[in-house]
């Protein structure tokens, strides 16, 4: 498998390429402010395209380069449903995200081909297959992306997990921002990434990797002690 990041724009969001092998068209996950020229420049170097674009959720920092990626090589997006509104002028928090894009010359706009997420889908990608998690609460439409990997090896991952602002290494996504629901988040904590395999790699939007068992034995939000209180 063929797998790539970068972090991208000013909150050095994590973009990820994934793909079964170098040289195919690769799936892009979360492409950020300013990552469309570093995505066709890699692009380009190894032949290859785009099969599609997945967004974790809606936030400027992950969505800023989504409709450049999609159109230019005439592919899908998909989001979740609930998410939809921040690609657009009719977004709740219009103000804030359009002056912010302004700011960044970002041309914020849904992709043409936009496909919509409800949470619970298989999508067969680019020759990859990914299981999509519904995870709100940072915000209502965020989802993880899944995807198996390997796990042949004692040390190998048995499965990829995109997380968006979900989980962190360390940490969880912020709750205090338009459409943020601590209590709803808690409950995904605790009903959807708690009880996930310890082997699984956490491939986050921000920061380094880590694991489910790496999180589950350290990050202070998968603690039992906490998710009891939920």
């Amino acid at each position: 498998m063929f797998l790539a990041s970068f972090p991208a724009g000013p909150w050095q969001t994590n973009c990820y390429l994934v793909a079964p092998e170098r040289g195919r068209d690769v799936v892009v996950i979360d492409p950020g402010v300013g990552a469309f020229d570093v995505i066709r420049q890699s692009l380009d170097a190894d032949g290859a395209g785009v099969a599609g674009v997945l967004l974790t959720h809606g936030h400027i920092d992950h969505v800023a380069s989504a409709a450049d990626v999609a159109d230019h090589w005439g592919v899908p997006a998909w989001i979740h449903a609930a998410d939809r509104e921040l690609l657009t002028e009719a977004g709740p928090i219009l103000s804030s995200s359009l002056k912010l894009a302004l700011e960044l010359g970002v041309d914020l706009r849904e992709p043409k081909d936009l496909r919509l997420l409800a949470g619970g889908e298989d999508l067969s990608l680019g020759g990859l297959d990914f299981h999509v998690h519904a995870a709100p609460g940072h915000r209502p439409g965020c989802v993880m992306l899944s995807l198996p990997y390997g796990g042949i090896d004692e040390d190998e991952p048995s499965q990829l997990l995109f997380t968006g602002d979900v989980l962190f290494a360390g940490s969880i996504g912020r709750t205090d921002l338009p459409g943020g629901n601590a209590a709803v988040m808690g409950r995904t904590l605790r009903d959807v990434v708690s009880v996930l395999p310890d082997d699984w790699a956490v491939l986050s939007g921000h920061g380094p990797e880590t694991s489910i068992g790496a999180e589950r034995a350290s990050n202070p939000y998968l603690q039992d002690r906490y998710l009891r209180t939920l």
